[in-house]
């Protein structure tokens, strides 16, 4: 195997082999595969398996084990480098995707969604401990909404193909998942081959981290996990079972959403680079809690496709504004703690991520209503830990608990 080579080092490469270039090369990889099961998903199980609220809840519960047991990447990394591990992940999500349609019966949906979920999570957590290590701070925020925008492009691009050619071409559940899950695993397999090991300038412990000092961290991560989990769970569902979508009308919905993305991503970056983490972060929970309110009014007071439209919009566009969370971590982390920090973070965000589907499915067969005020509570209580993150957090200084100015890191 050839010797690592550091980041400093890598400046003499070509641009597109650079670890920077790695990076944008996983963010456009791992949106096919996923997007393309996103896409299809709330039609495919209603269509080749029936399901209802309750077992909608459940599938999305086992698809969020795998992050809850993200943790399990502090092991995995003790035997292969994280880069390798992050490539290795993203074939396993891409070669589940593919088989998706082979196996339409319940048993087969659910299984294929863990084996996909692994992969998927296992990217993620990676992917985050190398964006927080390979990016520096001053231009980490910027950075990270370019690699947004570079998502947002290439999950444009397989909702486009999918609304602009499902019926002219009659695809099938089939075409669609063999073609996208192929693409994110033969990417991930050619950046095998054409990139070297970067090495990181700090090594990574390879233990548990679990630090008092990131406490306000680890509990917005909680609260992420939970109300992001109703809406991945329960805003699309609702389109197709309130509304009658079918897959080329809301692929289209998810085009609109995207079109927005591609834009607002970078200046979400410029945003944090500005205002700070907190200010950003205070915005984006204010901006949840009124549309998980308007989302009730769909079903308490009626309000129409088109709102509900709407909402799905501004919600992403809210969403991305979590990228001030990294950066916030980034920038009160011992440089060690990233790795392991990342698989806590993981495995903290999915804790409710695992528990809330289920019962919220069996509530949404009571009242749908009800599960987005439910969310507009999670994101009121994200906006009050918000409130407690300093307008220049540093080790030592990561809460405005800690006084006005910094301690001694732990």
């Amino acid at each position: 195997m050839a010797q690592p080579i550091t980041l400093d080092d890598a400046r003499a490469l070509p641009r597109w082999r650079r670890p920077t270039a790695l990076l944008f090369l996983m963010a456009f990889a791992m949106p096919i595969g996923f997007s393309v099961w996103l896409a299809l998903l709330n039609n495919f199980v209603v269509e080749a398996a029936n399901f209802d609220g309750r077992d909608i809840g459940l599938l999305h519960a086992i698809r969020e084990i795998p992050g809850f047991l993200a943790i399990g990447v502090i092991v995995v990394i003790m035997f292969m480098r994280e880069q390798v591990l992050g490539l290795v992940s993203l074939i396993m999500l891409g070669i589940a995707t593919a088989l998706t349609a082979q196996f339409p019966q319940m048993g087969g949906i659910l299984a294929l969604t863990f084996i996909s979920s692994i992969g998927f999570h296992y990217y993620e957590t990676v992917n985050q401990s190398l964006q927080l290590q390979w990016l520096p701070k001053d231009r980490a925020p910027q950075m990270l909404g370019w690699l947004m925008a570079a998502g947002s492009t290439a999950t444009f691009l397989v909702y486009f193909v999918i609304m602009v050619l499902w019926e002219p071409l009659g695809l099938t559940y089939n075409t669609v998942y063999m073609v996208g899950g192929g693409i994110t695993a033969a990417l991930a397999a050619f950046a095998m081959l054409a990139y070297p090991q970067f090495e990181s300038p700090t090594a990574q412990l390879k233990t548990f981290v679990l630090r008092r000092r990131y406490w306000l961290y680890y509990a917005l991560q909680f609260m992420s996990g939970a109300r992001r989990q109703i809406f991945m769970v329960f805003a699309g569902f609702m389109m197709v079972e309130k509304f009658g979508f079918e897959v080329h009308e809301l692929t289209a919905l998810y085009l609109i959403n995207l079109m927005v993305n591609i834009i607002v991503a970078p200046l979400l970056g410029r945003i944090v680079a500005r205002f700070g983490e907190q200010r950003a972060l205070v915005f984006e929970y204010t901006g949840l809690v009124l549309v998980f309110l308007a989302y009730g009014g769909v079903y308490f007071l009626g309000w129409g496709l088109m709102v509900a439209a709407a909402l799905y919009v501004i919600d992403h566009v809210f969403f991305g504004l979590a990228l001030a969370l990294k950066t916030y971590f980034q920038k009160i982390a011992d440089p060690q703690d990233i790795a392991p920090t990342a698989a806590v973070a993981f495995t903290i965000n999915h804790i409710a991520a695992v528990a809330l589907p289920v019962p919220l499915g069996l509530l949404w067969l009571v009242s749908p209503g009800a599960v987005f005020l439910l969310a507009a509570g999670m994101a009121a209580t994200s906006l009050m830990l918000a409130l407690l993150i300093p307008r220049h957090p540093v080790p030592g200084y990561e809460t405005r608990l800690a006084g006005p100015l910094p301690a001694p890191a732990e």
